[in-house]
């Protein structure tokens, strides 16, 4: 243990820009949620809806763009910098075309929503928050384009003063433009949109614009001479394509939750949006030590120091783990205050209270699954990984949220369980995995 705590502070130094950067994100969702909150359970719970179809979305895109960050990585851990250039040019290309497909992906979708069984008045408040939040979409890929080159260098911090100067912008107006303030509209949920758009943009170009100047990366801003080339596009879509998909079978059942709470009205949706929100912010501090440990492992697979790359991993494991059990506590100790920072209806903070005491539990095996997903990346080791998130989400997980998520069973209490079965199985699985892999690279080097 004591090689392990010793490695903390440099974990926390690479993945504490991350977890603010993260959070950022997720903050403006809470602020988000408390300022819609104010209008009734319908506009927060089209919020959640429209989010949904959004964060499908987000996950198929940012799980493409993890890839650049293990490359990266690995080359500046074998200091091959052209190989570097070639990954970043080539990964930014890809984001800004996946950033296109996205959105036109999301406007293509909208008429679903009126036949999944969702409150119609919800629909209804969804579909103009949607169109906006789906151009945001390309704006938000280029800007992660430049952050997992960023993040593959250890160069976290950067990305981090885009989000939370980007987060400040948003909560601005979302404020003006919700309540309509000063000479703004009221707009209510599409100001809310029309703010996350504008933040998207100005995080892009301050991220850009901060990189750009920085000498040691300016090498890096070199267009290449060379065509481009299929074999780095490969690369980049065989460790992408599988993470991607990893993300959305672990964030689809989440959304699956916003789903299944809709059917049972549109309290028990709303509070499910408040679980989701506050278990969201925790996450992300997993998120960072997720990055962190993609990061490390990446630099010493290009090294080919797999001892140190086993020790170093089990010490993000073991960081992560004590960090999501204060976590867990703190969520049983104030579940029936939290939610009352949202919305002051009487059912709805009930539902959710009970949602968090779920969450508590399941903080610690949502938080080993995704540290160990991030060491398995920086290894590029992304197809068996893969099939283990779907077996855990999508054959045992959202069974047990679907059937016990009946009003006649557990109602919304019912779906939560199926998060705990799913992200368990996850944690227990990958750890497998990682102890078999990073063994046999040993062995073969000895």
């Amino acid at each position: 243990m004591q090689a392990y705590f010793k490695e903390f502070p440099k974990n926390l130094s690479i993945a504490f820009p991350v977890m603010l950067g993260q959070l950022g994100h997720v903050l403006v969702g809470f602020v988000d949620n408390v300022m819609i909150g104010k209008l009734g359970p319908a506009p927060l719970a089209a919020v959640s809806l429209g989010n949904s179809v959004v964060f499908f979305a987000l996950f198929l895109g940012i799980g493409f763009s993890f890839a650049i960050t293990p490359l990266v990585a690995e080359a500046d851990g074998e200091e091959d910098y052209v190989k570097g250039r070639q990954v970043f040019q080539h990964g930014l290309l890809m984001c800004g075309l996946l950033g296109i497909l996205l959105f036109g992906l999301l406007l293509a979708v909208k008429p679903i929503l009126y036949h999944i069984d969702q409150p119609t008045e919800v629909v209804n408040l969804a579909i103009p928050y949607l169109n906006i939040i789906a151009l945001s979409m390309i704006p938000m890929m280029f800007f992660q384009g430049f952050k997992q080159f960023a993040d593959g260098l250890s160069l976290t911090k950067y990305a981090m003063y885009a989000t939370i100067i980007a987060n400040l912008i948003n909560v601005l107006f979302n404020y003006l433009l919700i309540y309509g303030i000063w000479i703004f509209p009221r707009l209510e949920l599409e100001g809310a949109a029309i703010g996350t758009l504008i933040s998207r943009v100005f995080m892009l170009i301050f991220l850009f614009y901060i990189l750009k100047r920085r000498p040691k990366l300016k090498p890096f801003f070199v267009l290449m001479k060379k065509s481009l080339q299929k074999n780095i596009f490969k690369r980049l879509f065989g460790l992408g394509f599988p993470t991607a998909l990893q993300m959305l079978f672990e964030g689809g059942i989440f959304t699956a939750t916003v789903l299944l709470a809709g059917t049972l009205g549109t309290n028990a949706q709303a509070a499910n949006q408040i679980g989701l929100n506050l278990v969201s912010m925790t996450f992300m501090i997993a998120v960072g030590l997720g990055v962190t440990a993609t990061i490390r492992v990446g630099n010493q697979k290009g090294k080919r120091d797999f001892v140190n790359l086993r020790r170093l991993a089990q010490s993000i494991f073991v960081q992560v783990f004590l960090i999501m059990s204060v976590f867990a506590v703190g969520y049983i100790m104030l579940k029936s205050f939290l939610p009352t920072l949202y919305i002051d209806d009487v059912e709805v903070v009930q539902i959710a209270s009970q949602l968090l005491i779920i969450a508590a539990i399941f903080q610690l095996s949502d938080g080993l699954q995704v540290a160990i997903l991030g060491a398995l990346r920086g290894m590029q080791d992304v197809k068996i990984p893969t099939l283990i998130c779907f077996v855990a989400y999508w054959l045992i997980g959202f069974p047990i949220s679907y059937f016990l998520g009946k009003e006649e069973h557990f109602s919304s209490m019912g779906i939560w369980f199926g998060l705990l079965a799913g992200l368990t199985t996850s944690a227990i699985l990958l750890f497998f995995r990682f102890e078999y892999l990073s063994k046999k690279n040993i062995t073969q080097v000895v």
